[in-house]
Parts: C-alpha cells; sequence; structure tokens
C-alpha cells in the first residue's frame, strides 16, 4: 500500500463528521434544554390544577418558556466556552511544567516515563525502549507526561468557540419542541398534554442522534434518555404541584 492509499484510507475510514466531534455538547444541551423548558410548563400546569389553582395563562407560560430557553442557553453555551477556555489554559500550564522537569531533571523524567510504560502494562524490557523513543520526541513525550502523570487528556483540539454554539444550538432546538403546543392551541385542558407528548418526542429524538453517532442501540439510547430525562420532568411537575399548597 502506497503513502497516498493509506492516506486515502485513513480520511475515509477515520473520518468523524461534526455532530460526532460535538456529541457531548450536542446530548447534554439538548436533554438540559428539554428538561429545563418542560420544567416551566409543568410547573405552571402544576400550579393551574385544583380548587386552588394559579391560573396562569398560556402566554405567561410562553414568556416564561422563552426567555428561560434562551437566556438558559445562552448561559449554558458560555458556561461551556469558558470551561474549555480554562481547561486549554490549565493543560498548557502542566505542559509548561513537565517541560521545564525534562530539561532540568531529564534522568528523573525518563524513570517517572519507563514507570508509566509498566502501569500501562508493559515489562521493564520494553518499557525502557519505548521511553528512549518517546523522548526523541520532545513535545510527545511531554504530552504523554501531562495526559498520563497528570491525569489530563489534551483539550488542544477542542474549540471553545464551536463547543459554546453547539450547547446553544442543541439547547435551543430541543428546548422549543416542548413549547411548539403553546402556539398551536389556546386550550389550556389539552395544551400541556400534548406538550408532554412533545417531549417525549424530544428525548426520543435526542436518543436516536446518541444512537446514530455511537453506533449503539436505537431501543436503549432512547430508553435512556427517555428515563433520565423523563425522571427530571416529573420532579418539575411535582415542584409545580407544591406552588398552590
Amino acid at each position: 500500500m502506497n503513502n497516498q492509499t493509506l492516506k486515502t484510507h485513513i480520511e475515509n475510514e477515520h473520518n468523524i463528521s461534526p455532530f460526532s466531534t460535538y456529541l457531548k455538547e450536542f446530548v447534554y444541551g439538548g436533554n438540559d434544554g428539554i428538561v429545563t423548558t418542560f420544567a416551566v410548563v409543568a410547573g405552571f400546569s402544576g400550579a393551574n390544577i385544583g380548587e386552588h389553582s394559579l391560573n396562569f395563562s398560556i402566554v405567561t407560560v410562553l414568556l416564561f418558556g422563552l426567555a428561560n430557553l434562551f437566556a438558559d442557553g445562552a448561559a449554558m453555551g458560555l458556561g461551556n466556552y469558558l470551561s474549555i477556555r480554562s481547561e486549554k489554559k490549565l493543560f498548557r500550564n502542566y505542559y509548561e511544567k513537565e517541560l521545564h522537569e525534562t530539561q532540568t531533571a531529564f534522568d528523573y523524567e525518563i524513570e517517572e516515563t519507563e514507570l508509566l510504560f509498566q502501569n500501562q502494562g508493559f515489562n521493564k524490557e520494553d518499557s525502557k525502549k519505548l521511553t528512549q523513543i518517546v523522548s526523541k520526541n520532545s513535545d510527545f513525550w511531554v504530552k504523554f507526561m501531562v495526559q498520563h502523570e497528570c491525569d489530563m487528556n489534551n483539550p488542544e483540539g477542542d474549540s471553545p468557540l464551536y463547543c459554546g454554539l453547539a450547547t446553544f444550538s442543541s439547547f435551543v432546538f430541543f428546548g422549543f419542541i416542548p413549547l411548539i403546543p403553546y402556539f398551536l392551541t389556546t386550550d389550556p385542558s389539552t395544551t400541556f398534554v400534548y406538550s408532554s407528548l412533545f417531549t417525549v418526542g424530544a428525548l426520543a429524538l435526542l436518543g436516536s442522534f446518541r444512537a446514530f453517532a455511537t453506533k449503539d442501540s436505537y431501543i436503549i439510547s432512547i430508553i435512556e434518555t427517555l428515563v433520565i430525562g423523563g425522571t427530571a420532568a416529573i420532579l418539575a411537575y411535582i415542584v409545580g404541584l407544591l406552588f398552590k399548597v
């Protein structure tokens, strides 16, 4: 196999879609968006039930729901942006520290690296050989030390901006679904029922995306998402009931 053929094979075999790249942000933002928005809907609906109901209007639900949707979505997106920037800064600090140690305490770092390889399951002889090879590439060596000695993965490939946007977009997209029935009907007695069904559909859709990206079982992924999101939604509804006590 020549170099060009090998390069083409690697590009095709290991090509990762943007969706898979930001799967964590997509799932986290989507699940939180669904549950958080439905919490508003369930809270108001729970407070509207019974003799001592608070009689919140559909317009009130929409106002609070949309305000919550964009405010929380922005907060999550910006929070993720700052989190990744902080993680990259922390990694760089550890990198500089380990780089300094490889330059000022070379023999000691060699012994540490050999021990790290042994902890990964290599015998002493292979650990020495691997350390000799790795130590010839300073950048790789230092990153290896940061990952295995400091137990910190390399976040250099993560984009704070794109991760933040992925979280915000997923939050708003999925979080809007439970509010759709409030735009389509003005009957309070049926709107919450439809919103609940839309919420179940949104969670199932998110679970399907998870399964598609991870190549996992669609049934298991959907059930997991429904159970986790549904539990949070039920708790939100119970809190709404307590408002009128």
